[in-house]
């Protein structure tokens, strides 16, 4: 794998994860990583005819989650070189097709977009879990998790962002919870005991028209390998149940 990195940023966290990344898969693209001073700055990838770009912020290139961070950003790069549906679907054409001639709070788009990031994460972190540490992922989705419920509403998500308290709004929180238990639903991480229940009951309790339960199901059975009409329909579906309320409302406390 050919990785590059520019920028004031460490090399060592980004050439770990990369040979990391290749003892399960490898890019045929070479790899640019723009490292920014902004502690701020976003952790995004671009993809394009014969590269890849991941920009991301030196405070996050030296924290505790940096090789996991990156290889999840390679997963992106993976799905995308493969031609994955959910790495090459336009969310545009999705969120057109749910919500055409609906009038739908900008927020609520906003939101639509993460609920497409989320579908693309676990298709990425699919294979980051078959590299990375399965409780520091955990423990991450826990933290965020917990800051998103606990904190006061704040301006709608950046599209790209793998942060899931971008936004704090109680019922994206919510999706966000069913997010992240499905991850680890699907990969049999965690118990029924686990903290990221209580986690999203509270979640529940502060966005009770979200159906968690529904959404939770519905992130834990994406296809491995969908059609691009199934992925589409999928999203469509899920665009919808989120910005205008159609789906089914399911007990909170049901979990199967």
């Amino acid at each position: 794998m050919d990785v590059h990195v520019r920028g004031l940023g460490p090399a060592e966290p980004f050439l770990g994860a990369a040979e990391l990344f290749e003892t399960e898969r490898d890019l045929q693209s070479p790899v640019y990583v723009d490292v920014q001073p902004n502690p701020d700055e976003r952790t995004w990838t671009a993809h394009h005819a014969d590269h890849h770009v991941l920009n991301i912020s030196e405070k996050a290139a030296r924290s505790a989650m940096a090789r996991e961070l990156i290889v999840h950003e390679l997963s992106h790069m993976a799905r995308n070189e493969e031609g994955h549906a959910s790495h090459h679907l336009p969310t545009e054409e999705a969120l057109y097709l749910a919500l055409a001639g609906k009038s739908v709070e900008q927020r609520k788009i906003a939101h639509c977009y993460q609920i497409a990031n989320h579908m693309k994460d676990i298709y990425a972190d699919d294979i980051t879990l078959t590299v990375t540490s399965e409780q520091k992922l955990l423990s991450f989705l826990e933290s965020e998790l917990a800051r998103a419920v606990a904190s006061a509403p704040d301006p709608a998500p950046w599209p790209n962002s793998r942060l899931l308290t971008a936004g704090a709004d109680p019922e994206i929180t919510a999706v966000n919870a069913a997010f992240a238990l499905a991850l680890a639903e699907r990969h049999d991480l965690i118990g029924t005991d686990h903290r990221l229940y209580d986690l999203a009951h509270a979640a529940i309790n502060d966005a009770p028209s979200i159906d968690v339960a529904a959404f939770r199901r519905r992130f834990r059975s994406l296809g491995e390998d969908p059609t691009t009409s199934e992925y589409r329909s999928a999203l469509v579906e899920l665009t919808r149940a989120y910005a205008l309320d159609q789906s089914p409302q399911s007990h909170a406390a049901d979990w199967t």
